[in-house]
């Protein structure tokens, strides 16, 4: 398997498993708490694709899907354009609900595209190249793929089990 295969996989497994996440879920479950301060459902799904969003178009020198594809003006949120869900407070996390998960479905459906255009593009050498400075050592675009994918995976899977407990709770 080449390095555009692997990367093809684990972002494919991402968006199969947003897919299963928001596939059938109540509405009602989209943007409930387990407590005033935790995340929900639709957060969380919104949080893992806009940082998917932000750090791929960063590494690939393009435009976020977010804001070219006019998701930003669908969502409508009261957060600053170029938010990801970095040290959202409990206030800014309920300031991301959705009334079904299709919005949420199709922004991810977009980045996923987007992502997978862009993973076309690589090859193994150009996983070295350093696409942020600011960290000690600095980022290799390799290692801030894989770090995406680890952050997506743990963000829907966050949400997955999210969505079961509030159905059993009814």
């Amino acid at each position: 398997m080449d390095t555009t295969a692997l990367l093809t996989d684990a972002f494919t497994r991402v968006n199969q498993e947003v897919h299963a996440t928001l596939d059938g879920i109540a509405k009602k479950h989209l943007n409930q708490r387990l407590d005033p301060a935790a995340n929900t459902v639709a957060w969380l799904v919104w949080h893992l694709t806009r940082v998917q969003d932000d750090h791929l178009a960063d590494a690939a020198g393009q435009d976020q899907v977010w804001h070219a594809e006019g998701f930003e003006e669908s969502f409508g949120l009261d957060l600053p354009s170029d938010d990801t869900g970095f040290g959202h407070s409990p206030q800014d996390v309920a300031a991301v609900r959705v009334d079904s998960p299709q919005p949420l479905v199709a922004y991810h459906d977009a980045v996923h595209a987007q992502t997978l255009n862009y993973l076309g593009t690589l090859s193994s050498q150009s996983l070295n190249r350093i696409v942020d400075e600011a960290w000690d050592p600095p980022v290799s675009l390799g290692v801030r793929l894989v770090s995406v994918i680890g952050d997506t995976m743990q963000h829907v899977g966050q949400a997955a089990f999210l969505r079961g407990v509030l159905e059993r709770q009814g």
